[in-house]
């Protein structure tokens, strides 16, 4: 439907400048075979533009990797405990993505994109990926998951919607109360790790006990080479897609880019759903979320404030009214767990707020 937007755009376009012809020393046929070119060349650049987008998954999702893997591998070598490298390292490490995806579109003027592609990732987060792990099996709450971290999701989330709002956009002074929670939940998630059990520690691990120490380094500068360079192809393409079918920016990052960065989560829930492993599975969606808004947009924030759009205000209530409902999941028959017919009711949520976006 779009395409016919564009091509109908395109064609009266021609039709004008036909009208304009008389006079001209260009001809009627040299003025239509010359326009036929222009298009066919905006359609060829669209096609790279999304070719050149699935490269700049690709590339934050590897770069996440490596960088994840040096990092840890750097840690073992000075004697830091598995358990702090799983829950600090391996957690920060899938949202690496939409780290380098919000600071470049922050930096290059985007700041539509920056906010979307967190509100929109957390959204997919919930909705999608949660919904669809529950609906593969059900995923079960445990009581730190019902009494701390759902709520502190639900508080942050609130928390960065009323900085939105009071205000132009999101202050240096905002940033850095986003950075201090941020401490303190690392802070937590670090106590409430030791309590642990050493089976649950090792299902969190990725690390290589075999890792040098200038190897670690070599996979730590190509990783945030790679993160580097995706954040680039991916936001500046999707910019050039979203012009291409006059989409506006905020439209691509909350689904494109939204999808795109939520990838890790997506295969790391998914897998661990299906080999029963319920509680990873919430606390990887949970945790995400909470990084997305403390660490990520607290660090954009700071490099360059964001300026605020009002119309996210929708997506922030959607956002908030998941939350809400994902709180009210363990007290609802059967208890403690999030049923399939739970996520099959997030999946539709999430299919009806696509199509609201696609319609608006």
């Amino acid at each position: 439907m779009k395409q016919t937007v564009v091509f109908e755009r395109d064609y009266t376009a021609i039709k004008e400048g036909l009208e304009k012809l008389k006079g001209s020393q260009i001809t009627v046929s040299e003025y239509k075979t010359k326009n036929k070119t222009i298009i066919k060349k905006g359609i060829l650049t669209m096609i790279l533009s999304s070719i050149l987008i699935v490269i700049g998954f690709v590339l934050l999702i590897v770069g996440a990797d490596l960088l994840v893997d040096g990092a840890s591998g750097i840690a073992k070598n000075f004697h830091i405990p598995e358990i702090i490298i799983g829950l600090t390292i391996v957690s920060i490490g899938t949202s690496m993505p939409e780290l380098f995806v919000s600071i470049t579109s922050a930096l290059d003027g985007y700041s539509d994109m920056a906010i979307g592609n967190i509100v929109g990732s957390n959204l997919s987060n919930l909705l999608l990926i949660l919904g669809l792990s529950a609906t593969i099996k059900p995923v079960f709450f445990q009581k730190e998951t019902r009494i701390y971290e759902i709520p502190m999701c639900l508080f942050v989330t609130g928390l960065l919607m009323y900085f939105c709002n009071t205000g132009t956009g999101i202050s240096r002074q905002e940033a850095i109360i986003l950075l201090i929670l941020f401490c303190v939940f690392i802070g937590y998630t670090i106590y409430m790790g030791k309590r642990e059990s050493k089976k649950e520690v090792v299902e969190l691990q990725v690390i290589d006990k075999n890792n040098k120490f200038i190897k670690d380094i070599v996979l730590i500068a190509i990783g945030i080479m790679g993160l580097k360079v995706g954040g680039d192809l991916t936001v500046n393409n999707a910019v050039d897609i979203a012009n291409y079918f006059n989409l506006s920016e905020k439209l691509i990052s909350l689904t494109i880019l939204a999808v795109g960065t939520s990838l890790p989560e997506l295969v790391t829930s998914v897998t661990a759903a299906i080999k029963g492993n319920s509680d990873i599975a919430i606390g990887n969606i949970i945790g995400s979320n909470i990084f997305n808004i403390l660490l990520i947009i607290g660090t954009s924030a700071f490099i360059t404030p964001i300026t605020y759009n009002i119309t996210y205000n929708f997506d922030f209530t959607v956002l908030l009214v998941s939350s809400i409902i994902l709180a009210l999941f363990p007290f609802i028959p059967p208890k403690n767990e999030m049923s399939r017919m739970n996520g099959i009711v997030y999946l539709l949520i999430y299919a009806g707020y696509m199509a609201i976006l696609f319609i608006k």
